[in-house]
């Protein structure tokens, strides 16, 4: 692939990136004792003690039961909600200390409410009856099974089945039959306020890129679980089905004049022409043609005039007229902030792509916005100050951010279906996982 010729921006942030160790290319990764180096011993020791206080805070307030329950779940929010995608982003997290409980505690709850039709809530203490778990089940499990031995078997009896009917309901949210569904509303796609571009609740109008993206990547989940279990058909099928829905997410959603993936209003037929963080999902799906992927990351994603702030990246471009950074009120702004979890995606995106160097410079931006910038993790970041909001401390995935330049220095990417997942940040760190009633360290 086409290596990225740095753009103009590169060199108006270079202040910020760390330097390679010595004799070392930015694009050449230099394992544990390259990251260690990179960041310095004082930030080492610095990440020591903060991710010390989010594995207690996990272990003290986000592993408990559902009321009048006794399994332990993993939640990332002290009001003790339990969600969808968080879920696979915190067990991400969770990988790397080789705990992989909560793949199937969690998943088994959320499975064991499924309706009759196939849905699944996204949340469990007060469900959604309209919006529908995240397409992030099938790759949880994956999460699960790759730690656990590479053992598919425990899905055979029920769960399999469960997953399918799962996918198909998702499939159904399809009114005009193009094979691309829609979200409920922008609350429903995570992303809560970005009302302009995935609409108000309920309104059902929303063919998500991001979405199709997911739903590609669950595609494959299943085909790879249903090889497992010796399904072969089942596997064709899937892949069959994967195949044909990257085909149609770049039929639809590229615009080739702008060089953008945009969502499409299911009731106008039009594209919704507004910039946001999903647009670069089809990076991390490994959908985007190489010539996509250049224009995506030369023209819009190190774009300081849009994507590329002082603390990349951000969720809505600076040139959208609803762009803000910061609280309005108690809302999780998507318009304009920082959040880890997409940067993440794009990270592992960047790194699939060939762009080592972008990667490099938005893992270590990541980094540096976390720990250096804040003195808690928090949920979502300024992406022009790199000033944190939301829940103070939040032990969630956010966390993430802490592990991306390691896993740029070392290659790993619990997020690829097809690898072996090691216990990377705890051995790197020597550091013990959170583990409820474990002492803290």
């Amino acid at each position: 692939m086409k290596m990225l010729t740095p753009a103009p921006c590169f060199l108006l942030l270079a202040c910020f990136l760390p330097a390679a160790a010595p004799g070392a290319d930015a694009g050449a990764p230099g394992g544990v004792a390259g990251f260690r180096q990179t960041i310095g011993e004082d930030s080492w020791g610095r990440l020591r003690t903060r991710l010390m206080a989010v594995n207690r805070d996990i272990a003290q307030k986000g592993i408990l039961p559902l009321p009048g329950g006794t399994v332990p779940l993993l939640t990332g929010y002290a009001y003790h909600e339990f969600y969808d995608w968080d879920l696979y982003f915190e067990n991400l997290y969770l990988s790397g200390y080789g705990i992989s409980d909560y793949c199937f505690t969690n998943l088994q709850v959320f499975l064991s409410r499924q309706r009759p039709d196939g849905f699944v809530s996204r949340t469990l203490l007060r469900p959604r009856p309209t919006q529908m778990f995240k397409p992030f089940l099938a790759q949880v499990a994956v999460l699960g099974s790759r730690q656990r031995g590479d053992d598919f078997e425990w899905l055979r009896a029920a769960d399999y089945a469960a997953l399918g009917r799962y996918l198909d309901r998702w499939f159904a949210y399809d009114a005009d039959g193009n094979g691309l569904p829609v979200w409920d509303s922008a609350d429903a796609s995570g992303m809560d306020n970005q009302v302009s571009r995935a609409g108000a609740l309920h309104t059902f109008q929303d063919e998500g890129v991001d979405l199709a993206c997911y739903l590609h990547r669950e595609l494959e989940a299943m085909a790879l679980i249903a090889g497992k279990l010796g399904k072969t058909d089942d596997q064709r099928n899937f892949q069959a089905r994967a195949d044909a829905l990257a085909r149609k997410i770049n039929a639809v959603f590229w615009d080739e004049q702008d060089g953008f993936y945009y969502d499409r209003n299911e009731k106008t037929g039009q594209l919704t022409r507004v910039k946001t963080v999903t647009g670069f999902t089809p990076l991390w799906a490994g959908i985007a043609s190489p010539e996509q992927a250049r224009r995506l990351v030369q023209e819009h994603l190190t774009n300081p005039k849009e994507f590329w702030l002082k603390y990349p990246v951000a969720t809505y471009a600076a040139s959208e007229p609803d762009y803000y950074q910061g609280r309005r009120t108690v809302e999780c702004n998507w318009r304009g902030p920082a959040w880890v979890p997409t940067n993440y995606m794009i990270f592992h995106g960047l790194l699939r792509y060939g762009y080592q160097a972008v990667a490099r410079e938005l893992a270590y931006r990541t980094f540096r916005m976390a720990l250096d910038e804040n003195p808690a993790t928090r949920e979502f970041y300024d992406s022009d100050t790199g000033k944190g909001n939301g829940m103070n401390p939040f032990w969630g995935w956010s966390a993430l951010a802490y592990v991306m330049p390691l896993e740029y220095e070392t290659g790993a990417d619990p997020t690829d279906l097809n690898r072996e997942i090691k216990p990377l940040a705890g051995v790197a760190l020597d550091l013990p996982g959170p583990r409820p009633g474990a002492p803290a360290p």
